[in-house]
């Protein structure tokens, strides 16, 4: 899986992109199955609403935690399953300098930036240019200069597709029209491989392949430096349950690791993996992105979801593939500045299995 080409993904959505079957101008639900693997979009938000698949019985289950209704995600504000942008994670002072010019953004976090500000990406309604059931959805969205705050005008398109039996792949492209400008798209969905019903991740085990996170201020804004997790409660560089060291990371993790020996030009590295025993779910992600954010939900507070289901504190777990968080503000983390006549480009593979 390590040598998925990045190419080969980038042109079979740019192939199927090309085949414009619908312009979708209302909110609409798009179901992708084969065989006993179902994944649900929606086109508000480029949303995931859910994902199903087999334990090692052959039980099916939802593994992704969501909202009864489209309305719910109207309202959201924990970003269940949104493709965030134009700058996912956080800007410290909700500000940045580009070209010699200071953008001022919506401070809708603690007097940062969060996800795009205070309507991201995952607060619009998409266009669905390419649909077939048993292969892809294409989605695509045109944000326009001065959006949010952000400079130049950004067309972006978001592919969710299968990879064999059981693999979905996410490609994220954006390509500024007029001005350079920052772009860091994400995917935050909520995983619980017990069944979104199944109660809190504690005992998930996780292996993070990343030696090192972005060290955060009391606002969860990057320090600047780049910390090796050896011996400290970060360090899952041994798959462990996650919440095994939670003495040490008081309220649970929320940071940026910065993956190991990421796959360069053409290929993609792994990220992670998480499984859960009971069920015996394994999800493996791979990602052309040099950091992760490993969130375990904290912020969730008894939200109500799917089937009236309470999603308590740690009811899911995040890995939001990324640019480093608060990179506009800080030079020696990796760019997120993209030109004119550049593309920028987002790969996620998961793979699921059960035994």
């Amino acid at each position: 899986m390590a040598k998925i080409s990045l190419c080969f993904l980038v042109l079979i959505a740019f192939a199927i992109g090309r085949n414009v079957c619908e312009a979708a101008e209302e909110i609409g639900v798009y179901e992708l199955k084969k065989g006993d693997f179902t994944v649900k979009i929606t086109n508000y938000g480029a949303t995931v609403l859910s994902v199903i698949v087999p334990d090692k019985n052959g039980k099916l289950d939802d593994v992704v935690l969501g909202f009864e209704s489209l309305d719910g995600y109207k309202n959201d504000s924990v970003y269940f399953g949104a493709l965030v942008g134009r700058v996912a994670n956080r800007i410290g002072g909700a500000q940045f300098t580009l070209n010699g010019n200071t953008y001022q953004l919506p401070a809708n976090d603690h007097g940062n930036t969060l996800h795009g500000g205070t309507k991201g990406f995952g607060d619009v309604i998409w266009t669905v240019t390419s649909y077939v059931k048993d292969s892809h959805i294409t989605l695509n969205y045109d944000s326009h200069d001065g959006e949010q705050g952000f400079p130049g005008e950004v067309s972006v398109f978001v592919t969710y597709m299968f990879i064999g039996r059981n693999k979905l792949a996410i490609n994220m492209q954006a390509k500024p029209v007029n001005k350079a400008t920052p772009i860091n798209l994400a995917s935050h969905t909520y995983w619980n491989l017990g069944g979104h019903t199944s109660g809190d991740i504690l005992s998930h085990k996780i292996q993070l392949l990343a030696s090192h996170v972005t060290p955060v201020n009391d606002k969860l804004i990057p320090t600047g430096e780049i910390s090796a997790v050896e011996g400290t409660g970060f360090d899952f560089l041994e798959p462990r349950e996650i919440g095994s060291k939670f003495n040490e990371v008081p309220g649970g993790y929320d940071i940026n690791y910065v993956i190991d020996q990421t796959g360069k030009g053409k290929h993609i590295s792994k990220a992670a993996v998480v499984q859960e025993s009971k069920s015996g779910r394994k999800l493996e992600l791979w990602t052309n992105k040099p950091g992760v954010q490993f969130y375990t939900s904290n912020m969730l507070n008894d939200t109500i979801g799917k089937g009236g289901f309470v999603y308590k504190r740690y009811a899911g777990l995040c890995l939001e593939t990324q640019g480093f968080p608060d990179s506009v503000n800080h030079p020696n983390f990796p760019s997120q500045i993209v030109n004119p006549g550049e593309v920028y480009r987002h790969i996620m593979v998961y793979r699921f299995t059960a035994n």
